[in-house]
C-alpha cells in the first residue's frame, strides 16, 4: 500500500491553465473518487499521477516520496483505462502476463500468479479466448487482472465502466469494491457518475474546471455540500433549488428561523419533500411528469410562477397529471446558499 500527496498541482496546455493549484492527501488503502463533468481535469490529474501527463508545476508524492520526475513504469502504480487498452493479438492469459515477462520473473511465477488473479475475477474460463471473443464486461475484468498481477501499491481507475451497460456497470461496480476490500490497495477513482462516487468511496473529491469544490466522505458531502455545484451534482435525483418567490416565505422563515431575502436560495432534495395539506405547504405545485420507477415514483412539477422541481414519493397509486399538490419539508433537510456567492449559508 501506499499514500499519494499532491501539492499545488498546476497543469498547462499551450499556455492554457487547465488544474490550477490542486492539493489532495490519500491516505495508505484509501479508495478516493474524483468526480466531475467533462472537462473538470479529473482524468488529466490521475494521468499526472500515474506519470503519463507531464506537471507543469507543483508535487506529486507516493509513499512521501516526490515523483514527478520519475518514470511511470517506476512509481509503483497500475493504470485500468476506460477503453481496456489490451492486446487484441495475445490471449488473456498473455494479456495479464505481459508485464510480467518484461521483467523477466521466472514462468513458473508468472503462471501462479496470473491463474490466482484470474479466478478471484472469475476468468479462468477465459484465459485462452482471444480479446475479440470477449464481452465488455469479461474484457474490463482482464484489465483489472492484467493490473493486479504488477502487485502495485497504487491502483488508478480512468472511469473503467463508461462502455459498460446498466447493468454491467453494476456489477464491475460490486467487483471493483470487493477487490478492493481484499486487496486493502490504495485505489485512485475517476469517473463523472455521482453513483459510482457514492457507492465507492471512502472519500470523494468534486472537481469543476480544474479546482477542487468540496473533499469528504459521501454522507458529508450529501448533507453537507459546501455550494450549489457540489448540491447539484451529489445526489440523483439531484437537489431542488427555489428562490422567495417558489415558496410561501412565511412558513420558510418559522420554518428555518432564518432571515431569509431575494438573495437566498433554498435547496431541498426531492427525496425529503413530503406531501402535506394546503394549509402546512411551503410549495405548491402542479404535476406535469410522472415516471414511475416501480419501487419509487418520480414527480416532475411547475409552480406558479413557472419554475420547475421533482419530488421522490413511494407510493404513485393517487396521482395524476394536472394535480395540484403541497410540500414541506422537515427543518434538517433544508440547505440555503448564497445567490451571488453560491456558497452554502451556515449561519
Amino acid at each position: 500500500m501506499a499514500s499519494v500527496t499532491i501539492n499545488n498541482l498546476v497543469k498547462i496546455f499551450e499556455d492554457i491553465s487547465v488544474i490550477h493549484g490542486v492539493n489532495l492527501q490519500i491516505d495508505d488503502g484509501e479508495f478516493v473518487v474524483l468526480v466531475g463533468p467533462s472537462g473538470c481535469g479529473k482524468s488529466t490529474i490521475l494521468r499526472m499521477i500515474a506519470g503519463l501527463e507531464e506537471i507543469s508545476d507543483g508535487e506529486i508524492l507516493i509513499n512521501d516520496k516526490i515523483v514527478n520526475d520519475v518514470t511511470a513504469s517506476k512509481r509503483g502504480v497500475a493504470m485500468v483505462f476506460q477503453t481496456y487498452a489490451l492486446y487484441p493479438h495475445l490471449n488473456v492469459y498473455n494479456n495479464m502476463a505481459f508485464s510480467l515477462k518484461q521483467t523477466k520473473m521466472p514462468k513458473q511465477e508468472i503462471d501462479k500468479k496470473v491463474k490466482a488473479v484470474a479466478e478471484t475475477l472469475h476468468i479462468t474460463d477465459y484465459l485462452d479466448r482471444l480479446p475479440r471473443a470477449l464481452s465488455g464486461g469479461q474484457r474490463q475484468r482482464v484489465a483489472i487482472g492484467r493490473a493486479i498481477v504488477r502487485e502495485p501499491e497504487v491502483f488508478l481507475f480512468d472511469e473503467p465502466l463508461s462502455n459498460l451497460d446498466a447493468s454491467l456497470r453494476v456489477k464491475t461496480r460490486l467487483e471493483i469494491a470487493r477487490l478492493h476490500k481484499s486487496l486493502g490497495t490504495t485505489m485512485i477513482y475517476v469517473t463523472h457518475d455521482q453513483v459510482e462516487a457514492m457507492t465507492l468511496a471512502d472519500k470523494i473529491v468534486v472537481l469543476r474546471d480544474g479546482k477542487v469544490e468540496q473533499i469528504g466522505r459521501p454522507i458529508e458531502l450529501y448533507e453537507q455540500p459546501n455550494n450549489l455545484f457540489v448540491a447539484s451534482f451529489i445526489g440523483s435525483p439531484k437537489m431542488n433549488f427555489f428562490t422567495i418567490n417558489d415558496v410561501n416565505e412565511t412558513k420558510l422563515k418559522k420554518m428555518s428561523g432564518r432571515n431569509v431575502n431575494i438573495d437566498t436560495v433554498l435547496g431541498i432534495r426531492p427525496e425529503h419533500l413530503k406531501i402535506c395539506t394546503e394549509q402546512q405547504a411551503l410549495i405548491s405545485a402542479k404535476i406535469d411528469v410522472i415516471e414511475d420507477l416501480g419501487e419509487y415514483g418520480l414527480l416532475h412539477l411547475i409552480t406558479g410562477n413557472l419554475h420547475e422541481f421533482s419530488v421522490k414519493i413511494p407510493d404513485m397509486a393517487q396521482q395524476n397529471i394536472d394535480d395540484v399538490m403541497s410540500f414541506t419539508a422537515d427543518k434538517k433537510y433544508l440547505h440555503f446558499f448564497d445567490k451571488q456567492t453560491e456558497q452554502r449559508i451556515t449561519t
